[in-house]
């Protein structure tokens, strides 16, 4: 599903984010990507679905190459991948259902699949009878369900949460990674970065390690291993 191959990242302020990173994440998997603040996660993250470009390496999703992927066709590779940010992200001055709905739009699908398949996700999140709140009517846990919603209407094979339960209090964490194991029960791809360290020692997944850029740990049913 990914392989990256010597993957380095540089920004403009000097900062080499990612140092020479090589893995594999196979089709299916669960991943937790763990490692202090400024570790590299985050830009991790985004280079998976292309909001950053490595200045060296190569990176495949699906056996195509991302790197070499001209602008016009990343749209075409979102549509495979759902994203949750750990700011929901959400557009204020639009309805649950709405919010929801603009992720199918985007990728030009038809008014009447958007219709079937709205419903359905939202009543998965839990989140039925709600769908014509707008996101300040909503608790911090509620906002996130909508923003899991809106990642996974489109059945993608790849679901990408960047730190989905950073804001959110203990039982509204673990509601929110229930649903995500659900989706990965389903054979979606998932891959986490997250500071969470119970949830990740208790759900015993595999768990990579990123300090200063660089992979120092990938372990199969791993642990957090750090002190929070």
């Amino acid at each position: 599903m990914i392989q990256l191959f010597n993957v380095t990242k540089v920004y403009s302020n000097g900062v080499k984010a990612l140092n020479d990173v090589s893995l594999t994440i196979n089709k299916g998997d669960f991943v937790f990507i763990v490692g202090p603040s400024g570790a590299g996660k985050s830009t991790f993250m985004k280079l998976l679905y292309r909001e950053e470009k490595p200045d060296r390496g190569q990176i495949l999703i699906k056996g195509k190459s991302i790197v070499r992927m001209k602008d016009k066709e990343v749209p075409l590779l979102r549509r495979s991948i759902g994203v949750i940010f750990q700011d929901f992200k959400l557009l204020s001055d639009r309805t649950v259902y709405e919010n929801v709905a603009f992720a199918m739009e985007v990728v030009e699908s038809s008014k009447e699949e958007v219709e079937r398949r709205v419903p359905k996700v939202l009543e998965t999140v839990g989140l039925k009878g709600k769908e014509y709140r707008y996101p300040g009517q909503l608790s911090g846990g509620e906002q996130q369900r909508v923003a899991v919603a809106r990642a996974i209407v489109n059945n993608p094979d790849l679901l990408i949460a960047d730190e989905p339960t950073g804001n959110l209090d203990p039982d509204n964490s673990w509601e929110i990674m229930d649903l995500l194991v659900k989706v990965n029960k389903r054979g979606t791809t998932v891959v986490m970065a997250t500071h969470a360290k119970e949830i990740v020692d208790m759900m015993k997944k595999r768990v990579i390690a990123i300090e200063k850029g660089k992979v120092v740990r990938d372990q199969e049913r791993g642990r957090y291993g750090y002190e929070n």
